[in-house]
């Protein structure tokens, strides 16, 4: 079977965390919403154990994490819930990035549907944004900038303490999609100038199908957000409806376990992009992103000459890789980030994304090398 170097798409359960689901799926299957008796009252227990849990990766209090389905739906609440209060207020500009996850951009795009004017900052050819770039294009009426944490083709960290900095005299609110980088890399998401979070728990070791919202208080006031679902008032009324206790548990555990064993799996996957690409070396392949400013679990590289399909199906039974974002890979589009880098047709037709965890094993790099050999 291959190894599995897809991460950056999910990553595998951890062991604990799914000890702790089952635990809610079949024991302690109580509704949080249920306050007339005991497992209601367990279930609601444990839910808001969760909200501590997740919060304090990001240096929140547990009254500012709201539970959703995933960092696609915080992202969504983040930004198209800022529009009403945008119309109201005469903040109709949004500034983001032209290497947003599809899950920031088309909420972005929606709200230029809708009257906004919209500022895409491009990345310089290493794969990030400039700071300067983003402070650059603040205007009187900017409501929302709106900059991940790490892109999730490159892994390259954005510069998102610096872009604070440049919103310091600034009331826009400032989104981060922090799908990559929660529970990775830690300091920077405690930067309280940070108004809104967008958690995924799959990339962390918990279930697909849950996610945080991290809506952090300025002195005594919540970003203005309206929900975009109605019915039931769950989530201090931003998300409705019955909370799934055991998936929230599952994302409460991998978050306290990626806190406590950071600095652990941080050397861990650095560990094993050294060797993984010391065992590539001689396919000559080129580094797409800056490494010195990239996660160490997630590398994006061209190989001279080879067609990144070319090389996936070579690769089919050593190696699962992806070609790009699995997300949006259906598309069979060119990559938006790698294009707005700049790089060249060659370099982006042959780009394949290659991601792991602490969990992973490692491949056999002398069979992948051979295969690729063999088609040159």
């Amino acid at each position: 079977m291959a190894v599995y170097l897809d991460c950056a798409a999910t990553t595998p359960i951890d062991p604990r965390v799914r000890e702790e689901v089952l635990c809610y799926l079949d024991l302690e299957f109580g509704n949080a919403g249920s306050r007339t008796h005991d497992y209601g009252r367990r279930a609601r227990s444990a839910v808001e154990k969760a909200r501590q849990q997740v919060g304090t990766v990001a240096g929140a209090s547990r009254g500012e994490v709201i539970f959703t389905s995933g960092a696609t739906e915080s992202n969504n609440l983040a930004i198209l819930g800022l529009a009403d209060y945008g119309r109201r207020a005469g903040k109709n500009h949004v500034i983001t990035t032209q290497i947003e996850h599809h899950a920031a951009l088309e909420p972005v795009e929606e709200l230029a549907r809708r009257g906004f004017t919209v500022t895409r900052v491009a990345p310089d050819s290493s794969g990030g944004v400039s700071p300067d770039s983003i402070g650059q294009a603040l205007r009187p009426d900017t409501l929302l900038v709106s900059v991940m944490h790490v892109n999730n083709e490159t892994g390259v960290v954005q510069p998102i303490e610096p872009i604070a900095a440049a919103l310091a005299d600034h009331a826009a609110f400032y989104h981060v999609d922090a799908a990559q980088g929660y529970g990775k890399a830690i300091d920077a998401l405690r930067n309280p100038r940070i108004d809104l979070i967008s958690v995924s728990g799959h990339k962390i070791h918990a279930p697909k199908g849950i996610g945080a919202l991290i809506v952090r208080r300025r002195g005594t006031e919540r970003p203005p957000l309206s929900p975009l679902m109605h019915g039931g008032g769950q989530e201090r009324g931003l998300r409705p409806g019955t909370l799934p206790v055991e998936l929230i548990v599952g994302l409460g555990k991998a978050a306290e376990l990626a806190l406590a064993e950071w600095s652990e799996r941080e050397r861990c996957c650095r560990a094993f992009r050294e060797r993984l690409l010391a065992g590539l070396e001689p396919l000559q392949a080129v580094i797409n992103g800056d490494p010195d400013r990239s996660l160490p679990n997630i590398v994006n590289l061209s190989i001279p000459g080879i067609d990144a399909e070319a090389a996936i199906e070579a690769w089919q039974d050593l190696a699962a890789v992806s070609d790009g974002a699995a997300c949006t890979s259906q598309y069979y589009t060119c990559s938006h980030v790698l294009a707005a880098m700049g790089l060249s047709e060659e370099r982006k037709e042959g780009a394949l994304r290659l991601s792991w965890c602490h969990f992973s094993e490692m491949p056999d790099t002398s069979a992948m090398v051979g295969r690729i050999h063999a088609l040159l």
